[in-house]
């Protein structure tokens, strides 16, 4: 294994770049004997951090272990999962079909898809590339992952089912964030240039700024060394979770990269386009996926929390927000076991990106410790224990409500029917088959397209079951309800699951007799 390396490179100031904020070699002490608290503080396996300009490197450095297991030392080219970061990749891929002339950002979807179908004809008409990119559908946040999230639809079958999705807003009128139509807007890149979104982000993108080993694609991961691996937390502890295919919403999530291979991409941001002596993509286009498209609201809550941010909006592929005074592009990404978040300032040519190994939210304070130090705020905040103390107490708060449920619980009752009238095939328009049969004395539930949603059912109260999913323990235990009708037979049944990122109560499963 090579060894780990902290670089620290500064540049001599010029009069041209006395303009920009530049952290000292103290700043970056500091910072890097911070993060390697956060890592102990957080009980997080494993990350990886590199902070850049446009032409410098400030650090790059791995933090921890690649997994709990073989404890492998995390480094600077350690390779995680940056899933929803990949979503700037896929708008620079269509940004240099603009340059091209190939493609105009307000194209219908439809000239290039002709099958793409969303829950009305005027908004499956009147769709452009534009809308895919800034999560302005009417669809709600998430609305339709369960479609592909672990399941064998391929992407052409996920966009399809798309056009059942419910909207909870008017078109155009609200943020709602959409892998599907990240999807969607990835798979008009081969209609275009009969090149898959793949091979296009890889030759177009990745070769050319020199992200060697990161990849599309985590059957590659076999032909890779230094990896890290993915973990949940299971009774607080960190437990090591396999890796999940995510090829069918690629363009949405798939890339996996590193800590310093991803500060190539954002030196390539700060840049403009400029790799060497090439242009990859013209400045106007980066001005264009830079400016705000949606808005975001910004409650109260959160101005008293940051005075400085007035506005939070969405670009193409990037989320866009203000602070210090700064304009800030960043995005983060959550993968099974592993968050990242990627950010750079333009103004000030200075960027950075974290990489983590399990489901913790220690990015979010050491975004904005990185930003109160490379900006220079006066007030400088522990974030890490700030904001680990309220996800404590709000941990606290959520098992207190667990116990309540539980306490409230009607322990007395039976199921109406016997278990065998329960099972059978369940079907609705976006998924296509939940089976429940019986096993060793239980009900077994089987999504039959999504290989790790498979769990026994043991009874709750009255026609509510308790539903785990042993192969995804990134999620809690939920309920299966069956709903009865006049005639004494089982018509319906809904999965709740309580969770931030899939929404189980979308399947409107009906019974098939």
């Amino acid at each position: 294994m090579k060894s780990r390396k902290f670089f620290l490179t500064f540049v001599a100031f010029g009069f041209s770049l006395a303009l920009f904020s530049q952290p000292s070699a103290q700043q970056i002490i500091q910072l890097d004997e911070y993060f390697q608290k956060a890592l102990t503080d957080w009980n997080v396996p494993g990350m990886a951090i590199a902070i850049v300009s446009n032409d410098s490197v400030y650090l790059a450095k791995g933090y921890g272990v690649t997994d709990v297991l073989t404890r492998q030392k995390v480094d600077e080219n350690t390779l995680f999962a940056v899933a929803s970061n990949t979503k700037a990749f896929t708008a620079a891929a269509l940004a240099m079909l603009v340059d091209e002339g190939k493609l105009s950002w307000d194209d219908k979807v439809q000239q290039f898809l002709p099958w793409f179908e969303l829950y009305n004809p005027y908004v499956s008409h009147e769709m452009t590339i534009t809308d895919l990119l800034t999560h302005r559908s009417g669809l709600t946040t998430f609305s339709g992952d369960l479609i592909w999230y672990g399941s064998n639809y391929d992407r052409k079958t996920i966009i399809e089912k798309a056009k059942y999705l419910q909207p909870q807003h008017g078109f155009r009128e609200q943020f709602g964030y959409s892998n599907i139509l990240y999807l969607t807007a990835g798979e008009v890149i081969p209609a275009i240039s009969d090149e898959s979104w793949d091979d296009f982000v890889q030759s177009r993108i990745l070769s050319p700024i020199g992200m060697k080993r990161s990849t599309l694609h985590v059957k590659d991961l076999a032909q890779r060394e230094n990896v890290a691996q993915p973990h949940t937390y299971i009774k607080g502890e960190p437990k090591m979770i396999p890796w999940l295919d995510w090829d069918n919403i690629g363009p949405a999530g798939s890339l996996i990269s590193s800590a310093s291979e991803m500060g190539l991409w954002l030196q390539f941001q700060l840049n403009e386009g400029i790799v060497g002596q090439d242009t990859l993509l013209s400045s106007n286009r980066f001005f264009e996926m830079q400016s705000p498209k949606t808005i975001n609201n910004l409650s109260r809550g959160a101005v008293n929390r940051f005075p400085s941010t007035h506005f939070k909006a969405y670009g193409l592929g990037w989320g866009l927000m203000d602070y210090l005074g700064r304009k800030i592009v960043s995005h983060n990404g959550g993968y099974d076991g592993m968050i990242s978040q990627s950010l750079f300032i333009p103004e000030e040519k200075i960027g950075f990106v974290i990489l983590t190994n399990s489901l913790s939210s220690v990015y979010y304070p050491l975004m904005y410790k990185i930003l109160d130090v490379v900006l220079n705020n006066d007030e400088q905040k522990d974030w890490s224990t700030e904001v680990l103390s309220q996800i404590k107490k709000g941990e606290a708060f959520a098992q207190k409500q667990n116990d309540q449920l539980e306490a409230e619980r009607d322990k007395q009752t039976k199921p109406s029917l016997p278990l065998k009238a329960y099972t059978g095939t369940f079907t609705c328009p976006i998924y296509d088959v939940v089976e429940v049969s019986q096993k060793d004395g239980e009900l077994y539930l089987t999504m039959k397209d999504t290989p790790i949603f498979h769990g026994s059912l043991s009874h709750w109260q009255y026609n509510s079951f308790k539903v785990i999913f042993p192969e995804a323990p990134s999620l809690p235990p939920g309920l299966v309800t069956f709903q009865i009708n006049r005639d004494g037979n089982v018509e319906e049944m809904e999965i709740f699951i309580d969770n931030p990122d899939f929404d189980f109560t979308e399947m409107k499963l009906v019974k098939k007799f």
